[in-house]
């Protein structure tokens, strides 16, 4: 789902591994927490963000605003939202909080499309996509909201979901150039675009408005790029070497596993996912191996979209 629309079919794995195992320990020295988007009430068009412990503990609200917040991105401790909080309904702006909820602020004063977020050298600059008059383009910022330049931009064709590789040098993006969504590469400043994904050309279940290559996730190190894409009639993530080489999926059929997001060491992924009814989306954790499937949240509302990020200090 990107916030104008709930796709049909997004994002679990049911218990291929075990349901019951245990816990996922973050990586050493570091208090992980889970933060995701709630829709906390569908006639209001309201989405909520909460947090919660890496086993389903203490799942609570931080953002407390009846309108759209929806966290894209998390860089140390603080969690960066598009939100309309102090705007019209769906008029979209970039926020950053703490895990907290506290510490609210507006980065960037122009409206952004609706779009995963990327950033860079420790959070000290940000790549957004915004959309003025028929153009769509991302742009680099500090993180003061001053712009550094425009990357790339295009009234061609959709590009949206930008995301740097570990040493920012790189930017994986989701561009419809080809005729359907799949995955870009392109360096720093525009250049060197190549196209990473290449839809099966048998497959027909992607249909227009399904997930060909979803958003991309950079994993620490930089060696793979993680996905998902609705293929054999189930949405499953991928992963992906930049250089296109080495596709593998790395969640099983039957199931539909979406929207996800990796621990600084890359052991554990947290998701969203569903059966193929549809009936309801929750949080999910597993090892990056795929065992050790565990379900956080079982409320009937959608849960969706996790990120990691580091717990505020205690008071």
């Amino acid at each position: 789902m990107h916030l104008n629309y709930l796709l049909p079919a997004l994002s679990v794995l049911t218990c291929f591994g075990s349901c019951t195992s245990p816990t996922p320990t973050p990586g050493p020295g570091q208090n992980l927490l889970i933060a995701y988007n709630v829709l906390e009430d569908e006639e209001a068009d309201n989405y909520e963000i909460y947090v919660m412990q890496p086993d389903g503990s203490g799942q609570r609200n931080i953002s407390q605003w009846k309108g759209v917040d929806w966290v894209y991105h998390a860089m140390g401790d603080r969690l960066y939202l598009l939100s309309d909080r102090d705007t019209a309904h769906r008029h979209l702006f970039l926020w950053e909080m703490d895990a907290a909820g506290g510490q609210q602020r507006k980065i960037y004063p122009h409206r952004l499309y609706d779009s995963w977020i990327a950033s860079r050298k420790n959070g000290e600059e940000f790549l957004v996509t915004t959309k003025k008059d028929t153009v769509k383009t991302f742009v680099l910022i500090d993180r003061n909201g001053q712009e550094i330049r425009q990357v790339f931009g295009t009234n061609e064709y959709k590009i949206n979901d930008p995301a740097f590789s570990p040493d920012g040098r790189w930017i994986v993006y989701r561009s419809a150039r080809s005729g359907v969504d799949e995955l870009w590469i392109m360096d720093e400043y525009g250049e060197q675009q190549r196209q990473l994904t290449h839809y099966p050309p048998g497959d027909t279940t992607g249909g227009k408005h399904f997930y060909h290559a979803g958003p991309p996730t950079w994993l620490a190190g930089g060696q793979w790029i993680s996905y998902i894409s609705k293929q054999n009639a189930n949405y499953s993530i991928f992963r992906i070497q930049p250089d296109g080489s080495g596709l593998q999926q790395i969640s099983p059929d039957g199931f539909n596993e979406g929207w996800h997001a990796w621990t600084p060491d890359g052991q554990w992924i947290a998701y969203d996912g569903t059966d193929l009814s549809d009936a309801n989306f929750d949080i999910y954790t597993m090892r990056a191996d795929g065992s050790e499937v565990k379900r956080l949240t079982d409320h009937p509302r959608y849960e969706q979209a996790p990120v990691w990020v580091l717990a505020p200090p205690p008071e």
